[in-house]
């Protein structure tokens, strides 16, 4: 299976950088791994509803112009829902099982996502209640998505 984490915007520190690298790494034991950027845009300061409302439009269709036609787009999204990483190693497990040959996940810029990303998207996931920085977002949903390859082979993974 491919998993592709779609995603708004270039890892600036080093140990982020480092963290995606790794898991990466060890998610290639399990399936095709990629992560696809697309640029984000600049917010101005005090940036009115209408304005950030083009920004995100602008950053959305970025990201739909890179989600093939027969993905199963899960969207990280506040409103999402919440599954614990058992539910979520299943859910992967079920798409795999159903004949879906790639998953991509997509990561919003600072403003989120769009509602054409939105409405593309099979799924909304949420981590949290709490808002993230999208480049943390990046390492932690590759550490669940490893974890819930660890979860679906019986393999030891700490808690």
């Amino acid at each position: 299976m491919k998993i592709s984490v779609l995603c708004v915007g270039k890892i600036k520190e080093k140990f982020y950088t480092d963290a995606v690298n790794e898991y990466m790494k060890r998610l290639t034991r399990y399936c095709k791994p990629e992560i696809i950027e697309v640029a984000d845009e600049k917010t101005p300061d005090e940036a009115s509803e209408n304005e950030e409302r083009i920004i995100k439009e602008k950053e959305g269709e970025r990201l739909l112009s890179k989600i093939r036609d027969d993905a199963y787009v899960i969207a990280l999204a506040i409103e999402g829902k919440k599954l614990n990483s058992v539910q979520l190693s299943k859910k992967i497990e079920e798409l795999g099982l159903s004949g879906s040959s790639q998953i991509c996940f997509v990561i919003g810029g600072s403003l989120g996502l769009s509602s054409a990303v939105l409405s593309r998207a099979d799924m909304l996931l949420s981590f949290s209640d709490m808002t993230f920085p999208h480049q943390l977002m990046r390492v932690i949903l590759l550490e669940q998505t490893y974890r819930a390859y660890r979860i679906m082979n019986n393999q030891p993974y700490h808690k």
